[in-house]
């Protein structure tokens, strides 16, 4: 544009090109020995990922953003801290973070020290403003994944321009390195119009990292991203990754013609048997850091009263429901027999060993709770019991085990009904009222168990500061015996693992959650075409590698 703005301008000065020369006119020449102009630009470099989908609400904080699109683009484009290993611990990212340490045990404190050069993609610099923001969203909003460790900040303050950042905890806290992950551009959203729901809720304002947003369509199914100029750091290998939406037989087929060189399902047993049946695709399960689990929430009506809790887990075919979302893929081996740690973490310990169905138990307790059995159906004091069962609104395997629960439900004479609010709607206002019993939503893991026993499990309280109460867990769940044993987890006064040896009965015991399994994936890869496409880091996902990726045929 800017040479052809320079053209003309010189044809607004000279008039006309004779004016302006004395050179003779170019001769004529016939349309048939016309020149052929051809332009070259530079060979772009891609690996393109086909997925199940691209859509909408990317923010990873938010329990109804989760999803591997959201996971994917967040390890890629927003700052964090520290990342996971391959063993999934923690580990200070030097390409943000020049330092993190506890700098003082009374208040038990830690400072961070950002590198002075590394700023979001609009050149605002990444500094304590970020942190801030992200620890007043997530202290107060409900729906947020593992809220506990940033409900014991008392303060954050900042010096050296915001680059350094002090972090005042009123209680020790030593899964401390799991926090302010995914930090957010404060700068843009701390004063922008609307609530915490449209936060990321159509895409990325500024980012900050090896790749940025080159453009993302959601209609159309598809993500680009491209080398970031603006990045501090060594810039990738590749000049751009595409994210594309398709079904698993067009994945399959652009696998086997390399138009794709990998794919990320989830995948049933049929989707398995065919992209391991593609030449040359090497396929792998990648674990989500994503639980299913089905929620008997004690904040309703219906459902405050244990033993009619019991009754409803007595009525369940857990080995049911998980024959049907799983539907003998690679989630199938993830059985979740744990109320807290996911199957895939280290330091998971079976806890659930039997199946819930127990038709008899369930008769005996709905008749201790009050319930008698008229005809088919059971009531109380002549109203029939009737449960609200809730998914997120197209969300799979979700919505799905909601009507298989109530299919169960109504063999044992329990009334029912499936509602799918969208997902956003669900997290942030139903799940913090009393007019749904049953959820069927996910445990996101966050990398710290004993903050994901406080966040599920724990009692909610007031804010350190004295000002706006923290959120209930989305249970609406309390139970002051195991409070103690869950702040000493937390407080790093006890080991989780003794912890959690002790709760985890008296978790079942209240009959509040039915773990089902973990969510994963399957990863297919043309290994003969691109190098460093895997797993990924624990709770990283497969495209937090893709720095390092690299095409072998280009």
């Amino acid at each position: 544009m800017r040479r052809l703005g320079g053209v003309l301008a010189a044809a607004v000065l000279c008039g006309t090109a004779a004016a302006c020369t004395n050179a003779p006119p170019p001769p004529l020449v016939a349309k048939s020995e016309a020149p052929v102009i051809t332009t070259t630009g530079p060979k772009v470099t891609e690996i393109v990922v086909g997925v199940d989908d691209v859509a909408g609400g990317y923010n990873p904080h938010a329990l109804a953003a989760q999803s591997p699109i959201t996971t994917a683009l967040s390890s890629l484009l927003l700052p964090s801290p520290f990342r996971p290993g391959n063993d999934g611990a923690p580990q200070l990212d030097r390409n943000l973070m020049v330092s993190a340490k506890v700098t003082k045990a009374e208040p038990f404190t830690v400072t961070y020290t950002i590198r002075k050069d590394a700023s979001w993609s609009d050149s605002a610099p990444i500094a304590a403003e970020d942190f801030y923001y992200l620890w007043q969203r997530m202290r107060t909003e409900p729906g947020v994944v593992d809220p506990a460790g940033y409900r014991l900040i008392n303060n954050i303050s900042a010096r050296e321009g915001g680059k350094v950042v002090e972090v005042a905890f009123g209680k020790p806290f030593p899964g401390w390195r799991s926090l302010f992950s995914n930090l957010l551009p404060a700068h843009l959203l701390k004063d922008a119009p609307g609530t915490w729901s449209n936060v990321l809720s159509t895409g990325f304002p500024a980012t900050a990292g090896p790749f940025q947003m080159r453009s993302l369509d959601e209609p159309r199914g598809e993500v680009v991203l491209e080398r970031s100029d603006r990045y501090w750091e060594t810039p990738t290998t590749l000049d751009r990754v595409v994210i594309r939406r398709a079904t698993h037989s067009a994945m399959a087929e652009s696998l086997s013609k390399g138009d794709n060189q990998a794919a990320l399902l989830r995948a049933d047993a049929a989707d398995v048997n065919l992209f391991q049946s593609i030449k040359d695709v090497t396929t792998k399960p990648v674990p989500r850091n994503e639980v299913v689990q089905v929620l008997l929430r004690p904040a309703s009506e219906q459902l405050k009263d244990v033993k009619t809790r019991k009754a409803i887990v007595a009525s369940l075919d857990r080995e049911a429901l998980i024959a049907s979302g799983t539907q003998s893929g690679p989630s199938t081996p993830f059985r979740a027999d744990s109320y807290v740690v996911p199957p895939s973490r280290a330091g998971y310990v079976k806890t659930i060993t039997a199946n819930t169905l127990d038709a008899s138990a369930s008769d005996q307790l709905l008749t201790e709770a009050g319930y008698v059995k008229a005809g088919t159906e059971w009531q109380k004091s002549g109203k029939a019991l009737k449960l609200r069962i809730a998914a997120p609104e197209k969300v799979e395997p979700y919505a799905g085990i909601a009507n298989r629960i109530k299919a169960q439900l109504k063999d044992r004479g329990i009334d029912s009904e499936v509602v799918t609010p969208a997902a956003e709607d669900l997290f942030s206002k139903q799940l913090t009222e009393k007019d749904i019993d049953i959820a069927v939503v996910p445990r996101v893991d966050a990398g710290d168990t004993a903050a994901a026993l406080a966040s599920e499990y724990g009692c909610a309280g007031d804010a350190p500061d004295g000002s706006t109460p923290s959120p209930q867990n989305i249970a609406g769940f309390c139970d002051p015996a195991i409070q103690a044993d869950i702040d000493a987890a937390l407080n790093g006064r006890t080991l989780v693992s003794d912890v959690l040896a002790r709760v985890e009965p008296l978790i079942a015991a209240q009959a509040v959650s039915v773990p089902l399994f973990q969510i994963v994936d399957l990863l297919g890869v043309l290994p003969s075409v691109v190098s460093g496409v895997d797993t990924g880091a624990p709770l990283a996902g497969v495209l937090s590698g893709a720095p390092e990726w690299r095409r072998l045929d280009k």
